[in-house]
């Protein structure tokens, strides 16, 4: 640390405590081409500016180390160029170096006289500066936004060169303001994204704000507050602190906001202010004894003496903020103990004594008259390397700059009029120098690329030591493995208002700031997409997700498969219906001439029968995959052979109807209608006015292959769709009104004893067709969709299985276990008397008749 050097180099120098310096006697040096300079050599505390009534002078009489160490950087490479023969050969470079005590209304005289015309104290009024030729060739300085914004504004009228070494606010970048203007040192942009990004990258995302009320706090705490917000980052607290004067520790609204931290969540709180208004927020904390935070600091006060040596700085918790990198001197050491032991020469000073005053003195006065009482005690820590490298590179970018503009070469400089500084600027755009073996350039803004590194407060007896633990050159870099906290066990300190959702969660927001909110669970069929994301993103139709999810998965595709346990039970069922079916159907047609089988319509009941086995075989269509052959089919398969059925069926009910209920002399007649080649002609016309039915619907509502995305939730459901349920009842109508027609020719007929009971069958079998039919509507509207087919198949199956257990089922035994009850009388009577009794028994007479 420089104090403590300066303590050590003061004792081997051999100079007294308080014995005078002719320090201020330095601060100026003749050369062909001068350069101005605007350093914080005091400070304004004392001068009692405020309280000013007259124009008059005004002396900072208390000594600001730091300043003082710039301006011996500068005069170090002001000496190094001129005892170089590389850059300016055979020229000398010159500086006029001044206090403005960090107060824009001092740093004016010194600007004025700068702009004074060479020989003369003032400044001429002309409509052409074209040909004005100023004192100086270019401003080094100042060090403080504030004051930056007044001189810049001044010096860009004239377009004078100005380059500065630590005036960071962002405004200074705005070229149509200040197009002169330059600086050794990154924007507070650049600053505040690397403060933004530290805290995201450690997860603090509450955090409290609090800025100087200057230039420099306003502005930096501004573009903080826009990036922060931008980045998600929220900022539960923000105030600025009046700037500190004399008489306590006033902080303005800034102390309800400490005090409403300290009760808080918010663990992080981020300083942009002066060292002064630092040192103030701190001796409050300090004071009023409150909780360790994590203080994230801007650069201004990061490495200020001032803030490290306040008593009890240790208890504030955790100081970390980023420093702009620059390069180490280790020459400016020595360099400063030459300057001092000169200063402490009585013949040295003798000498510059005797040379006479310039202008300058005579207008602005001693330049820094509490520089020559400077003493070990009150040289401060105040200023690390990478500061004093910033006001030694600007001295290089003029060099630069006039090594270029005046065409130099190794030999030397070819001799012409004297350069303007407007000619000066032309050749400060984008010119790149290097200075201590680092090459710079100045942007189109006048801003330099430099990293940062990001330093940590590690504290070794009472001082604070600055440990790098991570850096910034557009990315944020972290060491967590030398990063220290104040927490109990080094625990990472957390910042959060709502803990960090899990995967597959969002935030709901709840009040006014976006970082308290809820974690809900994203549902199923829509994902997290991002890890900040408010909202849960749908997943396309063709993709499924569980609840919490953070992907969406694709769908597979879901149809009755063969193998499914329905399907397989329904198979078993058809198994069983077909082969009572097939049994039905043989033993009707080897015993075809028997009266039963006769009784029951002949060839006609073994047709009914071959149509249920078709019927039965149109189950077969549901499972597999689904196609438009598959869906047109299984309507086709289904109603055609059941309108064969129960055409026969008809028929024989309207024997039975014609026997029992109408006169005798209409019997004959209609017999005849009713069997033979006629009845084949009804079974005939009633399959082709169903398969014109058929054709008609599946030719304008034709039955499409459907596929399902939000049937299920995980797979796509695909099916046969019925484009119109009304065609479909229409087709249904035909089979349900034989039927009927069956139903009503039937239940009322009686029997008599001793004779088969063919009408009760019949009667039986239609209300089972009806009673599976009905139950199929409130079924089919009530279940999953994805249930429909096993549905339609089990429907269609129970259908066949009541036609065949009702009327067919009970012949067979007969046939298999009573062949004695297989007579004539039994089935098919005696002769038309008992007709009225027996349904066909004008059929039974005729064949008997026959058979004998």
């Amino acid at each position: 640390m420089l104090g403590l050097t300066f303590l050590g180099l003061v004792a081997a120098l051999g100079i007294r405590p308080g014995a005078p310096l002719c320090l201020s006697q330095q601060l100026s040096l003749p050369g062909d081409y001068i350069l101005g300079g605007l350093f914080p050599l005091g400070s304004a505390d004392d001068t009692g500016l405020g309280d000013r009534t007259q124009p008059n002078a005004t002396v900072c009489t208390r000594l600001s180390a730091p300043g003082l160490l710039w301006a011996l950087a500068v005069m170090m490479a002001v000496e190094e160029i001129n005892n170089a023969s590389t850059l300016l050969p055979g020229l000398r470079l010159g500086y006029d170096l001044f206090d403005t005590c960090s107060e824009p209304v001092i740093a004016m005289k010194p600007s004025l006289v700068f702009m004074a015309k060479v020989g003369s104290r003032s400044i001429g009024a002309y409509c052409d500066y074209t040909q004005y030729q100023p004192r100086v060739l270019a401003v080094i300085g100042p060090y403080s936004s504030e004051v930056a914004l007044v001189t810049g504004k001044f010096f860009s009228f004239f377009l004078m060169p100005q380059v500065s070494y630590g005036a960071t606010t962002d405004r200074l970048s705005n070229r149509e303001t200040f197009p002169s203007f330059f600086r050794t040192v990154p924007s507070d942009r650049v600053q505040a994204t690397a403060m933004v990004e530290l805290l995201r990258g450690l997860r603090w995302n509450w955090v409290a704000a609090v800025g100087s009320d200057d230039e420099y706090g306003r502005q930096g705490l501004g573009l903080f507050s826009s990036l922060a917000n931008a980045k998600g980052i929220c900022i539960a607290y923000e105030g600025l602190m009046p700037l500190p004067r004399a008489g306590g520790l006033r902080l303005g609204s800034v102390q309800s906001l400490l005090h409403q931290v300290n009760h808080s969540s918010v663990q992080v709180v981020v300083v942009f202010s002066s060292a002064h208004a630092a040192y103030s927020l701190f001796s409050y904390s300090i004071h009023y004894r409150l909780l360790p935070k994590v203080w994230v600091a801007s650069e201004t006060w990061l490495t200020s003496s001032l803030v490290m040596t306040l008593p009890g700085m240790e208890r504030v918790g955790t100081v970390l903020g980023f420093l702009h990198q620059g390069a180490e001197m280790p020459e400016f050491r020595s360099y400063v103990q030459t300057r001092l032991a000169r200063a402490a020469e009585p013949a040295y000073c003798a000498s510059l004594e005797a040379g006479q005053l310039g202008l300058e003195e005579h207008v602005v006065g001693p330049r820094c008259p509490q520089c020559d009482r400077a003493s070990p005690e009150n040289v401060t820590d105040g200023l690390l390397y990478h500061q004093t490298f910033a006001a030694y590179a600007a001295v290089y970018s003029v060099a630069h700059a006039l090594h270029k503009a005046l065409l130099c070469n190794s030999s030397g400089c070819p001799t012409q009029e004297p350069l303007r500084p407007w000619q000066l600027l032309e050749n400060m755009y984008n010119v790149s120098f290097r200075a201590y073996n680092r090459t710079l350039q100045f942007d189109s803004s006048g801003n330099v690329d430099l990293a940062y590194d990001l330093k940590l407060w590690v504290w070794q007896d009472r001082m604070p030591m600055l440990r790098t633990v991570g850096s910034f050159n557009g990315s944020l870099e972290l060491q967590f493995s030398n990063m220290i906290w104040h927490t109990p066990g080094n625990q990472e300190p957390v910042s959060q208002c709502s803990r960090q959702c899990r995967e597959g969660q969002v935030r709901r927001v709840k009040g006014f700031h976006s970082c308290c909110y809820d974690c809900v669970d994203c549902k199923a069929g829509s994902y997290q997409r991002h890890p900040d994301d408010a909202l849960c993103s749908k997943c396309d139709q063709d993709q499924w997700s569980p609840d919490g999810s953070t992907r969406c998965f694709p769908r597979t595709p879901r149809f009755l498969a063969w193998g499914e346990p329905a399907v397989l039970g329904l198979l078993l069922l058809l198994g069983i219906v077909l082969g009572l079916v097939l049994l039905a159907l043989g033993l009707f047609t080897w015993h075809r001439d028997s009266p039963l089988v006769q009784a029951t319509g002949g060839p006609r009941a073994c047709f009914g029968l071959a149509c249920l086995g078709l019927v039965c075989l149109s189950v077969l269509l549901f499972p597999g995959q689904p196609s438009t052959a598959n869906c047109m089919g299984q309507q086709l398969l289904l109603h055609l052979p059941l309108t064969g059925c129960l055409s026969t069926l008809f028929l024989q009910a309207a024997e039975i109807f014609v026997a029992s209920e109408l006169p005798p002399s209409w019997t004959d007649w209609l017999h005849s209608r009713l069997r033979g080649p006629w009845a084949w002609l009804v079974v005939l016309l009633a399959m082709l006015a169903e398969a014109a039915l058929c054709s008609w619907y599946l030719a304008v509502f034709p039955p499409v292959v459907m596929t399902n995305w939000h049937a299920l939730p995980t797979e796509a459901l695909v099916h046969c769709r019925v484009s119109s349920w009304i065609m479909f009842g229409v087709v249904h109508a035909t089979n349900a009104m034989l039927a009927f027609l069956c139903f009503l020719g039937t239940f009322l007929v009686q029997s008599q004893p001793g004779r088969y009971n063919s009408a009760r069958g019949l009667t039986f079998a239609m209300l089972a067709y009806f009673i599976t039919w009905v139950s199929y509507i409130p079924l089919f509207a009530n279940v999953h969709v994805v249930s429909h087919p096993p549905v339609q198949m089990g429907t269609i199956l129970f259908c066949v299985l009541g036609i065949l257990a009702t009327f067919h089922l009970p012949k067979c035994y007969l046939l298999l276990w009573r062949p004695d009850l297989n007579t004539p009388e039994f089935f098919l009577g005696g002769g038309p008397s008992d007709a009225r009794g027996q349904g066909s028994s004008g059929h039974e007479e005729e064949t008997q008749g026959k058979n004998k």
